[in-house]
């Protein structure tokens, strides 16, 4: 039997990296949290390793402290990838859209647009957003939990159903009977439910993919619910084997119940690597990035081990007494790791900088560090593949596709090549064109 492959993709924000102070690490423009130009050299050396996809977050709004940190979004995720789609060919788009606070007939144009534009790359990742920050830039107070998930499943059945609303047959296009489209085969969705409603058609064709595929990057019951009816992938937040193994079969479990296969659905985890020649060399890279916020985060990282750190100790090691009172908090999973580091020996700048106060887990040394850690994960089936979330895109997506990805090649849990042109092919995810028929209790 063939071994299993792992799904990779590539999160791409700001045009700097996913370090807040990328922006001021050496060779690095620090104008390029505007330039298209440097988002499109980064997809194009992300396709270089084969990867699957391209994740781009978004939030409606400002999440930085911009004194010293660059804004951690690209200026627009739809804009970014048209310009992407342009300069690739097989890489897939995959961009948040949220369903709180855009029309149904936007996203769903916006989406299949980008899907034809990219011969069928395009995935949306569908996610409500519960901000009021954010509902504030709409001139609106955040709703309820149950109305913003209500609101969710809406819009995503309106959406799907306007993908399907021009025929995949419907255009005919011949010149010489001067039969342009079926318009018959162009037909209203008239679908109305308690938030949201469209009467469509959509006038956009059918890509080479059908249409977009659906990710989900929710949690908790509503979020597995969303993600089992709808996603194909699953943008996933954890940092144990164990966490992560659990996750990935809730959400199998939930599209069986959603009446899908589970296989459908691919879980990804995140890694957030820290690659060097050596461990000392990675480590450097992150103090580097972190000059002017390592003293602040000190206070943090003691609430994380239960002890009063002061900056004044940053670079020194725990003291024996510290270590002897340190435990692991219970409100944070990324704690025990943080102990695990500090029991190590290293100064609380160094311990900072094996990322224990990252979004996902770091990694932290040569290449095969990384490959270790990604492929010990996939191998214990805690998931799918991974989202790779790189420290500085300058230099560090192409030191991940010439080192890292060699590794895993060479292993045999990742391909040499595409197997398919479409993001569908890329995620083994079936055939699917308006509604999916399946779906067991559709909300509208």
């Amino acid at each position: 039997m063939t071994k299993p492959q792992m799904i990779l993709g590539m999160h791409l924000g700001n045009g700097y990296g996913s370090q807040g102070s990328a922006w001021r690490a050496p060779g690095v423009d620090p104008a390029n949290y505007t330039s298209f130009d440097a988002q499109v050299r980064y997809a194009r050396a992300a396709e270089r390793g084969k990867f699957a996809f391209l994740f781009l977050p978004d939030f409606p709004g400002l999440q930085a402290d911009v004194d010293h940190e660059a804004p951690s979004m690209t200026l627009e995720p739809m804009m970014t990838l048209a310009a992407i789609a342009r300069a690739t060919e097989r890489i897939g788009l995959v961009a948040t859209g949220s369903t709180s606070f855009t029309e149904p007939f936007n996203l769903a144009r916006q989406f299949k647009a980008l899907d034809v534009m990219s011969h069928g790359r395009a995935g949306w990742n569908a996610v409500t957003t519960s901000d009021p920050a954010a509902a504030a830039n709409f001139g609106q107070a955040l709703a309820s939990r149950p109305d913003r998930y209500q609101r969710a499943h809406e819009t995503i059945q309106i959406a799907q159903a306007l993908w399907g609303s021009w025929e995949q047959d419907a255009w005919v296009k011949d010149q010489k009977t001067g039969r342009f489209a079926h318009p018959d085969k162009i037909q209203p969705i008239n679908m109305q439910g308690g938030h949201v409603a469209s009467r469509g058609p959509l006038p956009i064709p059918p890509s080479e993919q059908g249409q977009p595929v659906i990710f989900s990057a929710g949690g908790g019951a509503n979020g597995l619910e969303i993600a089992g009816r709808y996603a194909s992938g699953v943008i996933g937040a954890t940092f144990t084997i164990d966490d992560a193994r659990a996750q990935r079969q809730a959400y199998r479990d939930a599209a069986a119940k959603a009446g899908r296969n589970p296989d459908e659905i691919k879980f990804f985890a995140g890694v957030m690597p820290a690659i060097g020649r050596t461990t000392r060399a990675a480590l450097d890279r992150r103090v580097q990035l972190a000059e002017l916020t390592a003293g602040s985060r000190v206070p943090y990282l003691g609430s994380m081990l239960n002890l009063q750190l002061s900056p004044d100790q940053l670079d020194e090691p725990l003291t024996a007494q510290q270590l002897a009172a340190a435990s692991p908090s219970p409100f944070d999973p990324r704690s025990p790791r943080a102990l695990e580091v500090a029991r190590e020996g290293w100064t609380i700048r160094d311990i900072l900088a094996h990322g224990v106060i990252d979004y996902h887990p770091t990694p932290v040394g040569e290449a095969s560090v990384t490959a270790d850690h990604m492929q010990e994960w996939f191998d214990a089936g805690a998931c799918d593949g991974f989202w790779v979330s790189i420290d500085i895109n300058e230099d560090g997506i192409d030191t991940f596709v010439d080192e890292v990805v060699p590794i895993l090649q060479e292993r045999g849990v990742y391909h040499h090549d595409y197997d398919g042109t479409t993001l569908r092919d890329h995620l083994g995810a079936p055939a699917q064109y308006g509604l999916d028929p399946r779906l067991a209790n559709p909300t509208l």
